[in-house]
């Protein structure tokens, strides 16, 4: 259900140190506020470490991917039943770099989803545009297609999604969507989300949010949070936006 969430994602950083540092001053730092979560999702090898620091506390934690299957002769890839298995509450599917650097079709997306619910875990779904695809102002028609590929597989569960922008042009570049854009494309979101069923689910931004410009963003009516990246491996960086 809709409320405030904001969830790092550290891609492919950190060590088995770092990670006790970085996990040690998170919880030290942060207080459970009502209506307010806050996550992070980790690297594979550090999710039994992550469950370890984090069971008993306000902060969940997740997974940065999933396979689409449930098992079997696949050489390197991890099943949404192992992410169970290690306590994840979400798991981020369709990341801009897995959409580009691994070809990650919208259909492998929504299979993903899928195979993610029957975990009994939340997929954060990112949908978002290149810059190329905004100059030429196709962004409503590329994230409607993304999250259409993902509701027409899911159906009735679309209520159990947890959906991400993130323009491809804002991640790791310094430059951050307006107020006004970010906002625009969240209400289109849930406008389709509405027409599903599913009004209600957490809408976050992601794309270079910063604690100078987190409160801004998360202030628009159709903004739930944000998906934070490089900013999540600082725990004061990190902490300042939760608490934005």
């Amino acid at each position: 259900m809709r409320g405030k969430l904001v969830v790092g994602n550290w891609k492919m950083n950190g060590g088995l140190a770092s990670t006790a540092a970085l996990l040690d001053a998170l919880t030290e730092g942060w207080r459970a506020v009502p209506g307010r979560a806050v996550a992070v999702c980790v690297p594979f090898p550090y999710l039994g470490q992550t469950q370890a620091a984090l069971t008993g506390t306000s902060i969940a934690w997740g997974a940065q991917n999933v396979s689409e299957h449930r098992g079997g002769a696949y050489t390197g890839e991890v099943a949404a039943s192992m992410l169970a298995d290690f306590g994840c509450r979400y798991a981020i599917v369709g990341h801009s770099e897995r959409r580009q650097l691994y070809a990650e079709t919208s259909a492998v997306v929504a299979a993903k989803a899928v195979a993610v619910l029957a975990a009994g875990i939340t997929p954060i779904v990112c949908v978002g545009e290149t810059l190329a695809e905004r100059e030429a102002g196709a962004t409503n028609d590329i994230v409607l297609r993304q999250l259409e590929a993902v509701l027409a597989a899911v159906g009735d569960a679309a209520a159990r999604l947890v959906v991400a922008y993130e323009p491809v042009w804002a991640i790791g570049t310094g430059r951050t969507a307006t107020t006004a854009q970010a906002q625009a494309v969240h209400a289109l979101l849930r406008a389709r989300l509405a027409v599903a069923g599913a009004a209600e689910i957490a809408l976050l931004y992601g794309g270079s949010v910063k604690a100078d410009n987190a409160e801004a963003l998360f202030a628009m009516k159709d903004i739930d949070g944000g998906l934070i990246g490089g900013a999540s491996l600082q725990a004061g960086d990190f902490l300042a936006i939760a608490r934005a």
